[in-house]
């Protein structure tokens, strides 16, 4: 059989990356007929823990659920409103300046990802702690060369759960009919099949954190409302050079967290490196960035919103320094690619998730189909592929509008915000573009 076609019935297949795409797309694998799937995950921590918050768009929710992605059984919340808030005095909710519609369900990350890996077949090999070096092409297939394994291989009906056995320590290498790139925007997979592919640092942060509930009583702020946040809405909170948003997401155990995620430039000072792509995770935030978060919250934003955001501890913040690329295709030989391999698209789209899930619907509609069209997996790139650069697009453009060219909040009122947003979104993808059947 030749590289380029595939016989997925009974195939090898590896996932590289275990996170929600990775998941995802050992789930298409599975019920599009492949054999033993086998996914390699880099990191050792508990991926259930993550806390997170993300958000799909009804409508997105709605073709996921239909596809079998996602279902009410995941732990969410419904919003229905934006409010658009900028600092005015010592208002603690600062001055609304508009509201807009928003149709989102909102996720916990760590809880989504426990359900979408509870439903892989018990036979799926999950292997955390094994980094893949490199891919390179074998016979009618693909190897990965495995550098330092020191993994756990065994069931999926939870973390860490099932039959498990120790891998042994050192280099091997592993072939595969067919490998899955989900190994997000530092991908391996990618590199191998588009050497010269490099995610582009915008120029700006997202600064994160989450904090319980049932800890907002604490921002006692004379003039605040008994009751100042609904927990249908999610806030826009403006100032020159950025904005913050915050909304309620599940927590996992019955409860509620608030989710909170600013976006605004670094300060001057030393080079941090961000040109090459990294992270910095919780831990590991430095006094200057500490110190720019604690101006931003306590100086430009309403009382009430930054100090939501101080109630998180320092050592729980973390920051998503800004890229976005996408692959030219999705799929190269015998290597396909899906999620933040394949596109990276600025936060701001609210569809980062959602289309990582629906690479997976798509990938698994190929898959059925390509014993009959041996062209499906070369339409699953083109159509993905026109997706991510959609989504490249619309977050450049509304980081523009929400970072690097804020207009004047403060002259702004409910129709100028509706203007504005109108412009900045332009396609109307915000949330996702609709999934192809």
């Amino acid at each position: 059989m030749s590289k380029d076609r595939i016989q997925i019935a009974g195939a090898e297949v590896a996932v590289v990356g275990g996170s929600i795409a990775g998941c995802a797309t050992a789930l298409a694998a599975h019920r599009a007929g492949a054999g033993r799937v086998t996914i390699y995950e880099r990191t050792t921590g508990r991926l259930a823990d993550r806390g997170v918050g993300l958000a799909v768009h009804n409508a997105r929710y709605a073709e996921l659920a239909a596809a079998g992605y996602m279902d009410a059984a995941m732990p969410w919340v419904q919003l229905t409103a934006r409010r658009w808030y900028v600092r005015d005095g010592s208002a603690p909710l600062g001055r609304q300046v508009g509201v807009l519609p928003f149709p989102f369900r909102s996720y916990c990350w760590g809880p989504l990802w426990q359900e979408l890996r509870r439903r892989l077949p018990e036979d799926t090999a999950f292997r955390p702690g094994v980094r893949v070096a490199a891919v390179s092409e074998a016979e009618d297939g693909a190897a990965l060369h495995l550098d330092g394994v020191d993994g756990v291989e065994g069931g999926t009906s939870g973390e860490g759960s099932g039959e498990q056995q120790h891998v042994g320590a050192g280099p091997r290498t592993e072939r595969f009919d067919l490998v899955i790139g989900a190994d997000g925007y530092r991908s391996v997979v990618r590199d191998t099949a588009f050497p010269g592919v490099r995610p582009g640092y915008a120029g700006y942060l997202a600064w994160r954190g989450a904090v319980p509930a049932d800890r907002l009583t604490e921002l006692g702020l004379p003039g605040l409302p008994a009751d100042p946040w609904a927990e249908e809405d999610c806030i826009y909170g403006v100032f020159p050079g950025g904005h913050v948003i915050i909304y309620h997401i599940p927590d996992g155990r019955g409860g509620r967290r608030a989710n909170w995620v600013l976006y605004t430039a670094p300060p001057a000072g030393p080079d941090l490196g961000l040109d090459t792509p990294t992270s910095l995770p919780p831990g590991t935030l430095t006094d200057a960035l500490y110190a720019h978060l604690a101006h931003v919250t306590a100086e430009l934003l309403p009382p009430y919103w930054g100090g939501l955001m101080r109630l998180t501890p320092r050592h729980e913040v973390f920051i998503q320094p800004m890229y976005d690329f996408t692959a030219p295709r999705y799929t190269a030989g015998r290597l396909l690619l899906a999620g933040d391999a394949a596109t990276v698209a600025r936060p701001h789209t609210g569809a980062g998730a959602v289309k990582a899930l629906q690479d997976a619907a798509a990938l698994e509609a190929a898959l059925h189909a390509v014993q009959e069209r041996p062209d499906a997996l070369a339409a699953y790139g083109a159509e993905r592929g026109e997706t991510g650069r959609t989504m490249v697009e619309l977050g450049r453009r509304l980081g523009r509008f929400l970072v690097q060219d804020t207009p004047d909040w403060h002259t702004l009122d409910q129709a100028g915000v509706e203007a504005a947003w109108a412009a900045a979104d332009g396609s109307g993808a915000f949330g996702g573009r609709e999934l192809k059947s």
